[in-house]
């Protein structure tokens, strides 16, 4: 649970992210501060293949936002986004997590979060959409989990409201 819990920072940030397409972008911090930092560890070997990369992370994606964006809970969050771009913001941050040979464009997971108001029930509520949509997708469980792990890290920046 705990894992699942810490992959919802990823699709957080993807949502802030679609919500700063219109603004400056903020400073980069040091590597280990930014949102492509943690993205750079070694992906597990595989991963990408395992979820059908880049067009099963594409469906990802887009299922995953779709489920979010209907979520009773967390969708009204996600009113003011723009669904294409939090699509490939997310997009890309599975593809690199999961070694493919992708770029993330995306903000520091921290400036895009700071000003969100997520607690740990939203987060875990995120982390249980994802799931959702890659048991649509068919990814193993075992892969699912290999992605998790990657994004959990990411909860320490997302989670604002302690």
């Amino acid at each position: 649970m705990k894992i699942f819990s810490l992959c919802c920072a990823l699709v957080l940030a993807g949502t802030h992210l679609a919500h700063a397409q219109t603004a400056v972008p903020a400073p980069k911090r040091a590597a280990a501060n930014t949102a492509a930092a943690p993205m750079a560890a070694a992906a597990p070997a595989g991963l990408y293949a395992a979820l059908g990369e880049k067009a099963g992370i594409d469906r990802l994606a887009d299922d995953f936002v779709e489920r979010l964006l209907r979520h009773p809970r967390i969708g009204p969050q996600f009113k003011d986004v723009k669904p294409a771009a939090l699509k490939q913001s997310l997009a890309e941050q599975f593809c690199v997590l999961s070694g493919g040979p992708c770029t993330y464009e995306g903000g520091d997971m921290l400036d895009v979060h700071a000003d969100m108001d997520i607690n740990k029930g939203d987060f875990n509520a995120l982390v249980e959409v994802l799931q959702r949509a890659m048991d649509a997708q068919g990814i193993a469980f075992s892969q699912q989990n290999r992605l998790l792990a990657l994004l959990a890290p990411m909860h320490r920046d997302i989670i604002t409201v302690r």
